[in-house]
């Protein structure tokens, strides 16, 4: 737990925080902001589509499937448990550096997913294949760097994408219906095994089903727990903001450094911006102009951030589950229990309000949270594997594995499995957001072309 700790901090503090701000500032301002000034034309192109998408007829995903199912990698137990756990580490002001970093970060989603489609390539079965690591072997022309991309998505998926998922479900579910781990993460094993067997247009059919509905069953959730405490929000607003810019307090308890530190970490983790991963089921879309997918990068990252978290950060700071100076000490001292991280706090603020009813919500959305980022995390590390042995063995034993770490991360403690996580996601980062600086020149014309041919449209 120590060396994970040592080795993760060392990862991400200060050199990986900053490239991942300094990655989206320098798309925010190539672009003049555009994620905030051009908000009508995004949004058009996103959410405002929904209606009138039609279903498409090549072979590879529709445009819905491909965000259903990168919003359901993101929207994952990152949105649930990862909050509460910024907040206990990093204090309060973890969620302001959580907002910051999902306003760069959504022009570098739409980047990453604009750089996806313009370098897809066509697979043996006919569908498209796209990802950081094919445009870094062909836009870049380092296939090297996309190997090594390739190699630590795969570590990913079986870390971040896998064991916390996993997790964080046994540990929801044991504390709200004292469901066995073991049986949890066998059942759990078998779901997904069922469903990554059916390859890509079954993983987004299925998460197009579920996404919506588990989304709208927490934000529900959440926001009858803000709206019974409604006089409580400006005072969180007010420490979410103070607690940002904190001077250093006790050794090891909250600062800006704490603060920025769990709050980019878990924002990262939460909407993937910069981590290259949704890029890949973006890759497999069905779509003509790249700067048009590129826009559902926008929208996956303000759902996922900027409207979930924010939810789940509100509900906790409003609810009273959370005291700013008893948790300080706690963190200081090494004592954090395990009814104050992830999942359990979160339960505790919305029972708080909805009584035995609120861990039911939190629960059965944390499950659906945790199943449809395990079928995105399943997903994009078959391509991983793809991408560096194309043989079908491989990736019937990396699906073998995948299913077995399942069951594995259901018995695992959340602390460590956290801190591997964020090792795991500092190592895909590195060259994907190398790589992202380096192919501006290519992933810039394309969005502004668009945004131009598309703002008469709004």
């Amino acid at each position: 737990m120590l060396l994970l700790s040592r080795l993760s901090d060392a990862l991400w503090s200060p050199w990986l925080l900053g490239l991942f701000l300094v990655t989206g500032l320098y798309y925010s301002l190539a672009t003049g902001f555009f994620q905030i000034f051009g908000l009508p034309v995004w949004w058009r192109a996103t959410a405002g589509s929904l209606l009138r998408r039609r279903a498409g007829r090549g072979r590879g995903v529709t445009q819905v499937q491909a965000v259903s199912t990168a919003l359901a990698a993101t929207l994952g137990t990152g949105s649930i448990a990862g909050v509460a756990t910024a907040i206990v580490y990093g204090g309060p002001g973890a969620v302001f550096w959580m907002w910051v970093s999902a306003l760069l970060g959504m022009m570098t989603g739409c980047a990453e997913k604009t750089l996806a489609v313009r370098w897809r390539e066509r697979g043996r079965d006919g569908r498209w294949r796209g990802g950081p690591m094919v445009y870094m072997a062909k836009g870049l022309g380092m296939p090297a760097l996309g190997a090594v991309f390739s190699v630590a998505l795969v570590a990913q998926t079986l870390t971040g994408g896998n064991l916390v998922q996993s997790n964080s479900v046994a540990a929801s579910l044991w504390d709200a219906f004292g469901m066995p781990p073991l049986v949890t993460g066998v059942v759990t094993a078998l779901l997904v095994g069922v469903v990554l067997y059916g390859g890509a247009r079954r993983v987004g059919e299925v998460s197009q089903l579920l996404v919506p509905a588990m989304a709208l069953l927490f934000l529900a959730g959440g926001a009858a727990v803000i709206c019974a405490n409604w006089r409580r929000v400006p005072a969180a607003l007010v420490t979410i903001l103070g607690e940002a810019f904190s001077p250093k307090a006790a050794v090891g308890g909250y600062s800006m450094a704490t603060a920025l530190r769990f709050g980019v970490a878990r924002g990262v983790f939460t909407n993937e911006a910069g981590l290259g991963t949704s890029a890949v089921a973006h890759g497999a879309a069905e779509v003509e102009e790249p700067a048009e997918q590129g826009m559902w990068g926008i929208f996956e990252v303000f759902m996922a951030t900027m409207v979930v978290c924010t939810v789940t950060a509100l509900a906790i700071l409003t609810s009273g589950v959370y005291d700013l100076g008893a948790a300080e000490k706690l963190v200081v001292q090494g004592r954090v229990p395990q009814t104050m991280l992830g999942a359990p706090l979160t339960a505790a603020a919305f029972s708080s309000v909805l009584g035995p009813l609120g861990r039911g919500v939190v629960a059965v959305s944390l499950t659906l949270f945790a199943f449809t980022s395990l079928l995105g995390a399943g997903y994009y590390g078959q391509r991983g594997v793809e991408s560096l042995a194309p043989g079908r063995g491989w990736q019937r034993a990396y699906r073998l594995i995948f299913l077995g770490v399942i069951v594995a991360g259901a018995l695992g403690g959340t602390p460590a499995v956290w801190q591997l996580a964020d090792v795991c996601n500092g190592l895909m980062a590195l060259p994907n957001l190398t790589a992202l600086l380096l192919l501006s020149g290519q992933a810039l014309p394309l969005i502004r072309v668009w945004v131009e041919e598309n703002k008469c449209k709004v």
